[in-house]
């Protein structure tokens, strides 16, 4: 998608900071944190919201909680603990219409969320 920021973003159009990607999946550091670790895990392909995956997105979505946990371990702090939120449409948070995963940590996490 043309216009999509985060497909700019996978194909390197726009420069962000990587802290991972593969043939697949590109992590990177939110530009507005919501907490002290804030990395974002997006697909390569262009997939608006959860609402559009299909069976065929199986080992993919397995992918990018995969490397959001290597990412946590890299980085040191998937013992201390981490979340994990993918938002779907506006009502739940969806800002960018492209799947992504929020990998956040670094500090203590309220509950319930929003």
């Amino acid at each position: 998608m043309d216009n999509c920021l985060f497909c700019r973003v996978a194909s390197g159009e726009i420069a962000s900071d990587v802290v991972y990607e593969d043939d697949a999946v590109v992590a990177f550091n939110d530009v507005n944190p919501k907490a002290p670790i804030h990395i974002l895990v997006i697909p390569r392909e262009h997939i608006a919201t959860l609402n559009d995956l299909d069976d065929g997105h199986i080992d993919l979505v397995g992918r990018l909680y995969l490397v959001a946990r290597d990412i946590a371990r890299e980085q040191g702090f998937a013992e201390a603990g981490y979340r994990t939120v993918i938002n779907c449409n506006r009502q739940a948070g969806q800002s960018v219409f492209h799947l992504h995963l929020h990998l956040l940590a670094g500090r203590l996490m309220g509950w319930p969320p929003g």
